[in-house]
């Protein structure tokens, strides 16, 4: 294809060639176009007009990916047009929903109507199509990513093909595209699972490390929802189990929660980063004091009141899916190698869980899977702490999360994932030119 610039006109252009930043700021790009279709069909003639301009396209939600996945310099696709829910089959127990819409919306329409996903991540800022096509996750012992409770999703290809996936229809391409990286074409609505709405009882309690590492089998099976943070420069976790209740509900009580998940959590947070990042010495003192600072609890809501909290503090992140077997080993790990270097690490290492889904490209692919996820706040240097971690990670069979920092490439995801020559072989047939290609895609799939 050729690289000659078109002006931004037509319908939905805004055009301005201004630069787009990610939620971090770590990613910048300044694409020739921004275009927001407001139906498949629009979209389809935007995408044939970029073709015949030379233009690559990527489409971009609200920015929470770390990678640069979403960048371009060509035309860059802002969905915030295709938004709603469609349609709610109650008979099929499923939702479907314009591919813009933020996850905070549908969670809160869900629950007005009575329904709920079975599972979903620890934050719901992001897109639908965003989310699920990096491969965003909570933690379960049987409910696996936010695409795994996809049942069908509509997709635009390269050359204006609206096509609809499931598990009936087009099965080669729903296979990949539920976690499809915006290599595969456009999502443009998806049809979720969902559920009568439930109530779960979340317990958060502190516990020492060497005892979560013992007891972290245990713990998994026992829960149907486990993770744990650790702080560095500490013995120190918090542990939250997020179970099924029959009720009754008993939220937070408003100034408690607020205190904790807002005040402590993201207001004294951010300031204790802030000293940190100033004076880096000061850290393993404001960790242990900041590991001794939340307290036990427990609480009974609806499920995204109990999933998700509010994350207001910016950080970098970098997360690694080993097999579940591998986790206690790397994080013993992880722990030795911070207590023996000189890093200074701000943030606590997020643990989650997930079972083996059938997604080609999912972290999670055919096998049962621990996260491990490690953060530094915005604008601290990243670079020794990351390298340190992805080479325990790798050693262990890790598989990078798409949308997080980290730096392998194709000849590595080849051998990570064994249906790897799936994914590229489907991406040869729908998008042959590499309409949807950038540096990033280049690089963890091969040109």
């Amino acid at each position: 294809m050729s690289t000659r610039t078109a002006r931004p006109t037509g319908p939905g252009s805004a055009g301005t060639g201004s630069p787009w930043r990610n939620w971090a700021g770590n990613v910048t790009s300044r694409p020739v176009r921004e275009v927001s279709p407001a139906s498949a069909e629009e979209l389809a003639a935007e995408l044939r007009r970029a073709a015949r301009d030379g233009l690559r396209v990527k489409t971009v939600g609200t920015g929470h990916s770390f990678t640069s996945i979403a960048a371009t310099d060509g035309v860059l696709v802002r969905p915030d047009l295709l938004t709603g829910i469609r349609r709610i089959d109650r008979e099929a127990m499923t939702v479907t929903v314009e591919s813009g819409t933020p996850l905070k919306r549908l969670n809160v329409a869900l629950a007005r109507e009575g329904l709920s996903l079975t599972n979903m991540g620890d934050i719901m800022e992001q897109t639908v199509a965003g989310a699920t096509s990096t491969g965003t996750h909570g933690t379960g012992r049987d409910s696996a990513s936010i695409a795994a409770q996809i049942r069908a999703l509509e997709l635009v290809t390269a050359d204006g093909t609206l096509m609809t996936c499931s598990a009936e229809e087009n099965p080669e391409v729903f296979a990949a595209a539920r976690i499809g990286l915006g290599a595969l074409g456009v999502v443009t609505a998806i049809t979720f699972a969902v559920e009568p709405v439930f109530l779960l009882t979340a317990r958060e309690e502190p516990m020492r490390f060497d005892r979560v590492i013992a007891e972290f089998d245990e713990l998994h099976a026992e829960n149907e929802h486990f993770e744990f943070y650790w702080f560095p420069h500490t013995d120190n976790c918090n542990t939250k189990r997020n179970n099924r209740s029959a009720g009754p509900a008993a939220p937070l009580p408003r100034l408690g929660g607020w205190f904790e998940d807002e005040f402590l959590s993201n207001g004294v947070f951010q300031a204790a980063c802030s000293l940190g990042r100033a004076v880096p010495p000061a850290i393993p003192a404001i960790a242990r004091i900041s590991s001794r600072a939340l307290s036990a609890r427990t609480y009974t809501d609806i499920p995204y009141k109990v999933f998700t909290s509010p994350r207001r503090v910016r950080f970098l992140e970098m997360e690694y899916a080993l097999p579940r077997e591998a986790a206690t080993a790397a994080l013993r790990e992880l722990k030795a190698m911070v207590e023996g270097s000189p890093l200074k690490v701000s943030f606590p290492v997020e643990v989650r869980t997930a079972p083996a889904d059938d997604i080609a490209l999912s972290t999670a692919s055919g096998r049962e899977t621990a996260y491990v996820a490690v953060h530094l706040y915005r604008g601290t240097p990243h670079h020794g702490y990351f390298t340190a971690v992805e080479r325990i990670m790798t050693a262990h069979g890790g598989r990078p999360h798409w949308g997080k920092v980290h730096t392998r490439d194709a000849a590595y995801m080849a051998e990570a994932y064994p249906r790897f020559a799936e994914f590229t072989a489907l991406r040869d047939r729908l998008d042959p030119d590499r309409l949807f290609a950038n540096d990033y895609l280049r690089r963890v799939l091969g040109d």
